[in-house]
């Protein structure tokens, strides 16, 4: 019998499309619409050129030239593979924390509560694939449905680089035409089997009773089967552990790497991950900015510092710092590509201390409780409350409100004052 399903699509699953030789064609341009397959021995990957003469991953390099005479075989950058999948993951965090990653280039996600922030589930998926194709150059296909297991079969239908949205209360219509292969857990013996007794689609395996698919494929697999077959999957996303860091990325096109284009882009970015930061109720110590130029060269740089912070213009001033430091030594880089924050080591906001104790290493700007601090820290507070009630555009820091003379507005400090906790 079939489980309850939710009364709506919101589980995404995310697939970057033949991800190892999608990067390799992204890292050497000249082998774009071009068969190849990254390994040797064996094919590890192969691009979708490669695929349409019937190359697939774990095959014989002898059986795959001998499918694609004019194959080119090309070694892996698995460094970069991590990167870029690390990335995807990324670009999903700005959409939802509820995130489940299940290799290094798939992830579910559910958008249940970003709804509201972010539109429809379809246009949550629509804006992911917008965002991985400009930020990581690579295609991802999406699947939306209402379990776990239809969204990964709509991601595979929606192959390649495509979006399949399965809406409740039309699973079924869409899974029964498929071929059985397409369920999680059907391999090429299992699939024979099925097609010994006739069972080619999904849908003349969920008509099959569950005592006959027990003994044609024993009692856990068929039992399996024929409840995935319904649609019959209770999974929730399986978040982990706790979320480590919080980030968020831009790509730039080519800009010329100054000060103003810093200031601006990591600006808009920390204010985004500062607010997420204070929707979690979290703070970090750990800051992290990386800066990409043209050629996909990549540089991080990071500061640790003796306090946590979720203040979006202490962010945002650490984040420039950090990245005049990383231009500062690479010279002859006059262009960037990508710039990106992220914040780690966290803690719960609520443990915070706001010491008044001076530290003449470090910037006081950046400490919590001083008068500049905490006017900052309660300036936060009022625009996350305007924006809980009106939405996020209806306030932001203008260009940053980066000040020379670093002063803040009475009302603010007054404000502060009021709001400091006890023992402070």
């Amino acid at each position: 019998m079939a489980m309850p399903k939710a009364q709506r699509a919101t589980i995404l699953h995310a697939d970057l499309d033949s991800f190892y030789a999608s990067v390799e064609q992204l890292l050497d341009p000249t082998l774009l619409g071009r068969p190849i397959a990254v390994g040797g021995g064996v094919v590890l990957a192969a691009s979708y050129e490669a695929k349409a003469f019937g190359v697939q991953g774990g095959m014989s390099g002898r059986r795959a030239q001998e499918l694609c005479p004019g194959l080119e075989f090309v070694g892996g950058h698995f460094s970069e593979y991590q990167r870029l999948g690390d990335e995807m993951v990324d670009v999903l965090r700005d959409f939802t924390p509820v995130i489940e990653r299940i290799s290094i280039d798939e992830a579910f996600l559910d958008v249940t509560g970003s709804v509201h922030l972010f539109g429809p589930p379809a246009q949550i998926a629509s804006e992911i694939r917008r965002r991985v194709r400009v930020e990581l150059g690579l295609p991802v296909s999406v699947g939306v449905a209402t379990t776990k297991h239809l969204a990964k079969v709509a991601s595979q239908v929606a192959k390649p680089d495509g979006l399949v949205v399965v809406e409740a209360g039309e699973e079924q219509e869409f899974l029964d035409p498929l071929p059985v292969e397409l369920l999680w857990g059907v391999g090429p013996a299992t699939r024979e089997r099925l097609a010994s007794r006739g069972i080619r689609t999904i849908g003349a395996l969920a008509a099959t009773s569950p005592g006959t698919l027990r003994k044609l494929l024993g009692n856990a697999v068929g039992t399996k089967l024929g409840s995935l077959a319904a649609n019959a999957d209770p999974r929730r996303i399986e978040t982990g552990a706790r979320v480590r860091s919080v980030g968020a990325q831009s790509a730039l096109g080519r800009r010329v790497a100054d000060e103003r284009v810093l200031r601006g882009a990591l600006g808009f970015l920390a204010d985004r991950v500062a607010s997420r930061l204070r929707a979690k109720g979290r703070a970090g110590r750990t800051v992290t900015v990386r800066v990409r130029f043209t050629g996909l060269r990549s540089v991080t740089r990071s500061v640790t510092l003796p306090w946590a912070i979720s203040v979006t213009l202490t962010l945002a001033e650490l984040g420039v710092d950090l990245a005049l430091s990383a231009l500062a030594d690479h010279p002859s880089e006059r262009e960037i590509t990508l710039l990106a924050i992220s914040v780690s080591n966290l803690v719960p906001e609520s443990a915070l201390q706001l010491e008044l104790e001076l530290d003449t290493r470090v910037d006081q700007r950046h400490r919590p409780g001083t008068a500049a601090g905490a006017a900052r820290w309660a300036s936060d507070r009022a625009v996350d409350a305007v924006r809980d009630r009106f939405g996020r555009d209806a306030v932001g820091y203008g260009d940053v409100m980066f000040r020379d003379d670093r002063g803040v507005p009475d009302a603010f400090r007054e404000l502060a004052e009021k709001e400091l906790p006890d023992g402070r």
